[in-house]
């Protein structure tokens, strides 16, 4: 008893592409998975693309070094005058 032709481009056009699609489409799904959890997840850039980690803002202070004191001299002379 052979099956009718119908079912045979059934099966053909329709039910093994969509099987191997989905095959490649799962194969990389785990692939990258198993690259997120392992190394992706720990690369601090990626973190910041994906908003995993906020970078926190610290201020700077005012007065932070030699040259910044240098020139707060410079124009607290300047304003005496």
């Amino acid at each position: 008893m052979e099956s009718p032709w119908f079912l045979d481009n059934l099966i053909f056009f329709i039910l093994r592409p969509l099987l191997a699609t989905s095959f490649v489409v799962c194969f990389i799904a785990l692939w990258w998975f198993l690259a997120w959890k392992l190394v992706l997840s720990h690369v601090p850039l990626v973190q910041e693309i994906f908003g995993l980690r906020h970078k926190t803002f610290i201020p700077k202070p005012e007065s932070r070094g030699r040259i910044s004191k240098f020139y707060k001299s410079i124009t607290s002379s300047q304003n005496h005058w």
